[in-house]
């Protein structure tokens, strides 16, 4: 492998992490202390767009993990920051939760049903037959389809939920329309949240648990990659990828001595 620059920032995924089914892994705290202290710039990513950066910050501090509300990055900013950069001052009828519809009122977008430019589907709890039917209709009436994210099942206590990718597969058969993906693997997630917090790829980690999201976006979006088997993730699984993570370790706690 070609010498890389020094890691001067670092990106990583939260859950499968940085924590567990509500538990912090060990070595999440050090970590996230240890970035703190040094001063480099660090965002903790998500694809799941439910809640804001406030809500996420609150539920990481009472794990005992202080990560600021300006260095947490979602899918549902990543999409809000590229609707805004496409149709500043848009409209959109949003099928989600309050992650996605803050991040949208916060460009300035108008939430409506009536005629919207985009369809933007997220992640909730409580996906509606109604809501869905009225997605098929604004998008065959020419609203253009977006997703936060193209995860299909989602975790929960009680086992795997039907997340935003599957919905939006339902969406796609309907309507014949493929959404656009602003969550990973899209490499547009790393590189917004790279320059909300003034940082190059060449000089940047991401660390994730998952091969076909966290690694592909940060390969993609030019970075070194950290493969945790602490989530999704098991090493024997890796060679099952046409592509690499430039270190696979066991934890979170295994990267403390890197930053």
């Amino acid at each position: 492998m070609a010498d890389r620059k020094p890691i001067e920032s670092w990106l990583t995924d939260m859950d499968g992490v940085l924590i567990h089914e509500g538990v912090p892994i060990p070595g999440a705290d050090a970590f996230i202390k240890k970035l703190r202290e040094s001063g480099k710039p660090f965002l903790v990513l998500t694809n799941n767009s439910i809640y804001t950066p406030r809500d996420l910050h609150a539920r990481l501090n009472r794990m005992g993990l202080e990560v600021p509300i300006e260095n947490i990055w979602t899918s549902a900013l990543a999409t809000a920051k590229f609707l805004a950069d496409q149709r500043p001052g848009g409209s959109a009828y949003v099928i989600g939760e309050a992650g996605l519809t803050t991040a949208l009122h916060d460009i300035g977008y108008v939430l409506t049903d009536h005629e919207p430019d985009y369809v933007v589907l997220g992640e909730t709890r409580t996906y509606s037959f109604e809501a869905m039917t009225k997605a098929v209709r604004l998008i065959n009436g020419g609203a253009r389809f977006i997703a936060t994210n193209p995860d299909e099942t989602g975790p929960s206590t009680e086992g795997p939920l039907p997340a935003t990718g599957a919905v939006a597969a339902l969406i796609t058969k309907a309507t014949g329309k493929q959404p656009y993906f602003a969550g990973k693997p899209n490499p547009l997630m790393m590189r917004t949240g790279l320059n909300a917090i003034g940082a190059h790829s060449e000089t940047s980690a991401m660390i994730g648990d998952r091969m076909d999201t966290d690694v592909l976006a940060g390969i993609e979006a030019g970075m070194q990659t950290f493969l945790v088997l602490t989530g999704l993730t098991r090493p024997e699984q890796v060679e099952n990828f046409p592509y690499r993570p430039s270190q696979v370790v066991d934890s979170i706690a295994d990267l403390v001595e890197r930053i």
